[in-house]
């Protein structure tokens, strides 16, 4: 009868890793990660001739897709899509005649509010006694030039714009593109990305990231277009009533430039200095424009836009201001609209990768705070 012998497999023995072992380890993960960071940086700002446009377009669909919803009940996506494209064209087009005169005016004035600056600025001498080494070390600096002066190259400006034309009539071409095919095939690219969760578990939660994203950039961009618009028509008001020459001109700017959050009001605020100055030649005078423009703003800021927005997703002031100053670095001006959005949507993001921890997986709607 013959005998079965069990064999033990060899044990194999791993010698214990060493400290230096774990922080080279470490260090290599960190390395990697601080390398996949750089070079994301560098692949934004490389790509931001197509990025920026198709990013814009995106949050501009999330933000119509309200009205391109109730559109699709009655006509195909692709018609809807298109209605909206040329709803959104003739909104620019309308807004770029009522700016092109009354800035065609402002600009011709411009020398002349320059030199009110400077008048005004030689009258308050005395207000800036202390500050008397600056002049001193600004002709060190220069050389020994006792006077800052500015030319304006006309023939280069031209230049530069004939040479920027085509490439910014590429983008607008690009962000139109992309607004509408977003538009029209927005449920075709939901359903696509759901079909690649393997898990129930996984779709549930893409859907109500898909949700949140969209609810919550178009709850806040349309809340925000109402409350911007107030804001213009109290601005247009308020420089009517002070006697400011073209006074729908400040309240389309005040519109326009509040979308851009912190830095929008205080160009605003400078601009408005600046006509004071060209204006009026007493000194209240000269601050009535922008001392009445940052009351508004102030209302705005902190009663109006709280109560119509609302208060129960609250993003932090300062991760709002780190998504405004890093996106105006990466991407200008176009970044400068897109912070925000993009804070709303990796925030759709997070609370429902960790819906334990946020509690907001089981939130049907949220109502969101600017600030």
């Amino acid at each position: 009868m013959k005998r079965l012998y069990r064999m033990d497999p060899p044990v194999v023995r791993i010698a214990a890793k060493s400290g230096m072992d774990a922080g080279l380890q470490s260090t290599a993960r960190i390395a990697i990660i601080v390398t996949g960071l750089l070079v994301t940086l560098a692949a934004l700002d490389h790509a931001q001739p197509f990025l920026a446009p198709v990013c814009l377009a995106v949050i501009t669909g999330l933000m119509a897709s309200p009205v391109a919803n109730k559109l699709e009940r009655l006509i195909p996506a692709s018609l809807a899509a298109a209605t909206v494209v040329i709803l959104f064209l003739a909104l620019i087009g309308s807004a770029v005649v009522l700016f092109s005169m009354p800035l065609s005016i402002w600009t011709e004035r411009l020398p002349e509010i320059w030199h009110e600056m400077q008048r005004h600025l030689i009258n308050w001498r005395t207000m800036f006694d202390t500050l008397g080494g600056v002049q001193e070390q600004i002709r060190t600096i220069a050389g020994g030039k006792a006077e800052m002066t500015v030319d304006i190259a006309e023939d280069s400006a031209v230049e530069e714009i004939a040479t920027l034309a085509p490439a910014l009539m590429a983008q607008i071409i690009l962000f139109l593109a992309s607004l509408y095919f977003f538009l029209a095939t927005r449920h075709s690219i939901r359903t696509s990305v759901l079909s690649l969760c393997f898990s129930r578990h996984a779709r549930l939660r893409t859907a109500r990231m898909f949700r949140d994203a969209e609810w919550f950039v178009s709850r806040y961009l349309l809340s925000i277009t109402v409350i911007n618009a107030g804001l213009g028509v109290a601005t247009a008001g308020l420089m009517w009533l002070f006697g400011v020459p073209q006074p729908y001109l400040w309240g389309m700017l005040a519109f326009c430039l509040n979308y851009i959050v912190y830095i929008g009001p205080a160009v605003m605020a400078a601009i408005l200095l600046g006509v004071g100055l060209a204006t009026w030649d007493t000194m209240p005078a000269i601050f009535l424009p922008v001392g009445g423009y940052l009351v508004l703003n102030m209302i705005e800021a902190q009663i109006v836009t709280p109560q119509v927005i609302g208060r129960s997703v609250t993003l932090n002031p300062f991760f709002v201001f780190l998504s405004l100053a890093f996106w105006i670095w990466m991407w200008g001006p176009v970044g400068g609209l897109l912070a925000v959005p993009f804070l709303l949507v990796g925030y759709a993001a997070i609370r429902n990768a960790f819906p334990e921890r946020i509690g907001g997986a089981q939130v049907t709607s949220s109502p969101i705070k600017k600030s």
